[in-house]
């Protein structure tokens, strides 16, 4: 039994290893300061493990409480001719009750587009004074909620709350088809944002599926978060390495293929604009734990969050590497 512990533990352990040392983007900056600690005749730097991104918000701390909408069954078929009755009935049954968030935010939308079409119809003229303001104040309360649902739609996702899993690893070379897909997942719930207020727009509920799904297939915002943290511990490093060789700028430094840390940059920005893009469209007060979450990991304007730190980190090296020469074989 022991053995069996110790095989256990030697596998979770190897595991954890591989983790941490065999990522592909870790690999290309070990191989980095390899070529600096050669160019510069010091032995190699040494390395600390980057720091992870913070945990997402809790779901209570991240959703807006939207108070539940009653009404007798009798009332609801007094408004028939907005043809609302089947809709209210599926959502009441019990499938209806535990549908997942994307198929509430469709349900929720269509009902506003068919209350808001019906009181802008001649519909109202044939109802009672009782059933006109019943109407009235329907799409009243559905207008006022469906920001909020839209919110929630997004928040309480598992796909959403994935994307930004601390058990991920940076983001390595990824084919523009991937990155491609992921933008336009996000891209279609910036259009449901966007139109959640248009009666012509119609949403697709196969379409909104094959779009979570495919966020559902990686952590991305994740990814891109962590490799952009990794990218600036090493950099922080590599420039400390020379700036402490400030008498050796006799010394030539070899070519530094960058091509790699010029996709991630290009990566981090389309991502990251596109998710502020969405977060920043909701038309609603965002949650305390959302702002705070936002501002000190998604930001592009502040200068402590990984993408600014990542572009300070960078202009630095840059301006350490020009003050060597680069080498005649290069």
């Amino acid at each position: 039994m022991a053995q069996w512990r110790n095989l256990s533990l030697a596998i979770i352990l190897s595991a954890l290893l591989v983790g941490c040392g065999d990522n592909p983007a870790e690999q290309q900056w070990q191989r980095y300061h390899q070529q600096l600690a050669d160019d510069l005749a010091v032995e190699d730097i040494e390395r600390d493990d980057p720091v992870n991104i913070g945990d997402f918000p809790e779901r209570p701390d991240r959703l807006i409480d939207i108070p539940e909408t009653r009404d007798s069954l009798l009332n609801v078929y007094a408004l028939r001719e907005c043809q609302i009755t089947s809709l209210v009935a599926a959502r009441n049954n019990q499938l209806g009750r535990v549908a997942p968030p994307s198929q509430q935010w469709l349900y929720e939308r269509t009902l506003w587009q068919r209350l808001s079409a019906c009181l802008n119809s001649e519909v109202p003229e044939q109802l009672s004074d009782e059933d006109r303001t019943r109407l009235n104040q329907l799409t009243t309360t559905k207008t006022e909620q469906l920001p909020a649902v839209s919110w929630n739609a997004i928040f309480d996702s598992s796909e959403w709350v994935k994307s930004f899993s601390r058990a991920s690893q940076p983001l390595t070379n990824v084919d523009e088809t991937t990155i491609a897909t992921q933008l336009e997942a996000i891209d279609y719930l910036q259009r449901m944002t966007d139109h959640q207020f248009d009666r012509d727009w119609q949403q697709d509920s196969a379409t909104l599926e094959n779009h979570l799904k495919t966020l559902r297939e990686r952590p991305m915002t994740a990814e891109v978060l962590r490799a952009l943290l990794l990218a600036t511990q090493r950099l922080t490093e590599a420039n400390t390495l020379l700036a402490q060789q400030s008498n050796a700028t006799t010394r030539c430094l070899s070519h530094w293929e960058s091509r790699s840390l010029d996709r991630l940059a290009s990566t981090a920005k389309q991502w990251l604009t596109a998710i502020n893009r969405l977060i920043d469209a909701q038309q609603v007060d965002k949650p305390m734990a959302i702002h705070r979450y936002q501002s000190h990991w998604l930001s592009m304007e502040n200068a402590q969050a990984p993408w600014g730190q990542f572009q300070q980190a960078l202009t630095e090296h840059q301006a350490q590497r020009a003050r060597f020469p680069p080498c005649a074989d290069n």
